[in-house]
């Protein structure tokens, strides 16, 4: 008898298109898994919401770039169960009865909660913003995800999730799976500008959607070494953003390429020419199944529903197990 693949469950908030910096912090590790893991992939429309509630225009739309984008770097519609997180009625019920067993002030002190909300400059915190991470806690156990691959900014929240489920299980005599973090190797890219996150609102981002010319047109204003200001003055890759880029996605050359920034042997301009070749190549695959799936969205359509129908199939049978245990069945 063959082993049950653990399951993965992975996911994006649908505010934009996807960016470099989720595909080295995960996109890429979902396509390299999906044959190992049974991979569940998360169009989090609802945790949208907490802070693009009155965008409803950019979250209906993303749900579809986010699909594309995921299904562009590789994922497999035969094999990864894509969910739109609005459609699984049971995460809505879920979200409920967790929300009895945390307190106000323990998602407040949440790490995560109060450096988002410094980031987005919320001072009075709306009731969906502050609990989102027990809603993200019914995400993960509807479906008795094993595995869910973070970023180290996003431990808290599923200690949080194993603090509950720890709770529920011990309070109603239930078996909810403890997912495990299985954190990522890159977890997080640089900006353009130098900031030390590449973000949507941040304006630093180089999308997998970009066109070949608007990546050149992205590198070509990166910030490298400040004290370089010609190109006869060695530079220093330690402190160069560029050489970071580099090191991700030209690895094979990185080591030459310092030796001639050191040496002052290669300018910047020509080695923005080699990293803009670098990500055009990576992302020339990718944009060729988008272009693919942009003119079928009736094709993302049904791969979403379908993924979602899935869902609610085995998120019902883990509400009607939890509300037996809970004697609320009737």
């Amino acid at each position: 008898m063959s082993m049950r693949k653990l399951r993965i469950l992975t996911g994006d908030r649908t505010t934009g298109r996807l960016h470099l910096g989720h595909y080295v912090g995960s996109l890429q590790n979902r396509a390299a898994m999906q044959h190992e893991f049974d991979t569940f992939i998360l169009l989090a429309d609802v945790q949208a919401l907490t802070t693009h509630f009155s965008n409803p225009e950019l979250l209906y739309d993303s749900i579809y770039d986010v699909a594309i984008d995921n299904l562009s770097v590789g994922l497999d519609p035969e094999v990864v169960t894509v969910i739109q997180q609005s459609g699984v009625h049971s995460i809505a019920e879920m979200t409920i009865f967790y929300s009895m067993l945390i307190s106000v002030n323990a998602l407040r002190h949440n790490p995560t909660i109060k450096t988002e909300a410094k980031n987005y400059g919320y001072s009075d915190l709306s009731y969906g913003f502050l609990g989102y991470p027990v809603s993200q806690a019914a995400d993960i156990t509807f479906c008795n995800a094993d595995v869910v691959p973070v970023g180290e900014d996003q431990v808290p929240h599923i200690e949080l999730t194993r603090k509950i489920v720890r709770k529920f299980n011990d309070m109603y005599h239930t078996s909810i799976t403890e997912p495990q973090a299985k954190l990522s190797v890159v977890s997080r890219l640089s900006g353009l500008d130098g900031n030390a996150k590449m973000g949507k609102s941040l304006g630093n981002a180089i999308y997998l959607s970009d066109t070949p010319k608007e990546v050149q047109n992205k590198v070509r204003k990166a910030v490298t070494d400040p004290a370089r200001i010609t190109k006869d003055i060695p530079g220093n890759p330690d402190i160069c953003n560029v050489a970071k880029y580099h090191k991700i996605f030209t690895p094979g050359e990185y080591d030459n390429i310092c030796s001639m920034c050191r040496s002052a042997s290669i300018g910047c301009v020509a080695c923005k020419k080699i990293l803009t070749g670098s990500l055009n190549t990576l992302l020339d695959p990718m944009r060729e199944k988008r272009a693919y799936y942009e003119e079928h969205k009736d094709e993302v359509t049904q791969i979403i529903h379908a993924g979602t129908e899935k869902a609610n199939r085995i998120g019902d049978e883990t509400v009607r197990m939890m509300k037996d245990a809970m004697h609320i069945s009737i």
